[in-house]
């Protein structure tokens, strides 16, 4: 059966675990105030998750003229929302030609534009909500630290150019201007991207949601869910929601009733640390023009300053108990070969969390039954994806877009990943041990 049963407790508020949302924890501004759910609401739409998608989802529909209520089981932006780099990327992971070749050409094409233009929503929120987050769009560079990587890039960029992208293919010396270091043959420039702080920004959609006539309730993991009649009832340790249509947007954090949908996805644990501020001088000549950085390793880093020059540098990883250490002092030397001028300089914070990959790299659109849809698998790039693809629930939800006319084809939930386990724990180890040996000689 789909709809699995289980009884768990209340999450606890992500500010009693230090590694979980670390910086953006500390200098994000205060979430809107919100309560867990404690009576039996009857409405027309319930999201599930108060991530990207689902505050997304609730702000247009709000804006239309429906009443959503967001239930999530622990706080506003608790999982991958609230932890990543924060960098606003155009696309995903998987070049432009290649989307039609997984998806065919009219959804490819679909696809392609719609994740193409996420950016100018991301950014077209922010200023039309005035949402405090630090935003910043003067691109994201994509660098090559060899000649594999530059070929990549070379690729890529032809790739964009030809869908009219306002990218350029940057020379080593060009990239070491903009990043501060000569490690890189060249980089990508994405003008369409740019950087935010991601908590903020999910905290800030939060609040125009409110704000539109959207109702949030946090501290309430769905319990169960059952039909009756033509209502779907939603079950909390301490209420319910009945509501004629569901959209489900936990993503790699699902548990109860929707655990199949993170089961059907390989986890990528991703981690971040965050210097202290920086001086001035050492901030004019890192990231000196405020861009956002991610190299092309198979295991890759990224890095970018926030709005008081601290350096935030992550890559693929954990901070668990066996793991933690490892990452940490790869981070360390990985920072002071980059930068040699930050030798000595220790990280403040340390945060990490798990991103939901699927097979073809590419998101998916899935209806769990009838009146209840799903998203899955942002493969590392929320931030844009999944505030437009909250936008498209909001339409496919009120009746405004068929499903004939959606950016991906609408399919049921694929059976549990079974090497799920497997394929988490290559990601740990792997990064792990190329960690554990990376950096302590030169490239």
């Amino acid at each position: 059966m789909l709809f699995r049963f289980s009884k768990f407790g209340t999450a606890a508020a992500m500010q009693t675990d230090l590694r979980s949302h670390g910086l953006w924890e500390r200098t994000a501004p205060p979430a809107p105030y919100a309560e867990a759910l404690y009576s039996t609401i009857d409405t027309d739409v319930v999201i599930i998750g108060a991530g990207y998608t689902g505050l997304s989802a609730a702000l247009h529909l709000a804006q239309a003229g429906y009443a959503p209520v967001v239930v999530e089981a622990a706080q506003i932006g608790f999982g991958g929302s609230g932890r990543n780099v924060g960098l606003v990327n155009a696309g995903m992971w998987v070049k432009p030609e290649d989307f039609p070749g997984v998806l065919g050409p009219i959804y490819g094409q679909r696809l392609l534009t719609l994740l193409g233009q996420a950016p100018d929503l991301v950014f077209d929120v922010i200023s039309a909500h005035a949402i405090a987050c630090e935003a910043t769009r003067v691109g994201t560079l994509h660098c090559a630290p060899d000649e594999r990587g530059l070929s990549d890039l070379t690729e890529r960029t032809r790739q964009w150019a030809r869908w009219g992208a306002p990218v350029s293919l940057l020379g080593a010396q060009e990239t070491a201007r903009l990043i501060g270091s000569c490690d890189y043959k060249g980089a990508l420039l994405d003008r369409r991207a740019g950087t935010v702080q991601p908590l903020a920004y999910a905290r800030g959609l939060a609040d125009a949601a409110i704000g539109a006539g959207a109702r949030i309730f946090v501290n309430s993991p769905v319990t169960g869910m059952m039909q009756s009649g033509d209502r779907h009832i939603i079950d909390t340790p301490r209420g319910q929601v009945r509501a004629a249509k569901v959209i489900v947007a936990t993503n790699a954090y699902s548990t109860g009733p929707f655990a199949a949908i993170s089961d059907s996805l390989a986890p990528l644990p991703y981690f971040n640390v965050a210097t202290a501020p920086l001086s001035p001088s050492m901030r004019a000549r890192i990231l000196p023009e405020g861009h956002g950085a991610w190299d092309t390793r198979s295991v890759l880093s990224s890095f970018r300053m926030d709005a008081a020059g601290r350096l935030v540098f992550g890559s693929v990883g954990g901070l668990g108990r066996w793991d933690a250490a490892v990452h940490r002092d790869w981070a360390r030397r990985e920072v002071t070969r980059l930068f040699p001028q930050l030798a000595g300089v220790d990280f403040e914070t340390e945060w990490s969390g798990s991103i939901g990959v699927t097979a073809t790299r590419l998101p998916r659109l899935h209806r769990l039954a009838p009146g209840v849809v799903a998203m899955a698998g942002y493969n590392g790039r929320g931030i844009a994806p999944g505030t437009a693809f909250g936008r498209v629930l909001a339409d496919m939800t009120a009746g405004h877009t068929p499903d004939s006319e959606l950016p991906l084809p609408v399919m049921n939930l694929p059976e549990p990943d079974a090497l799920r386990g497997l394929r988490g724990l290559i990601y740990a180890v792997g990064s792990g041990l190329r960690h554990f040996a990376g950096a302590r000689r030169p490239r």
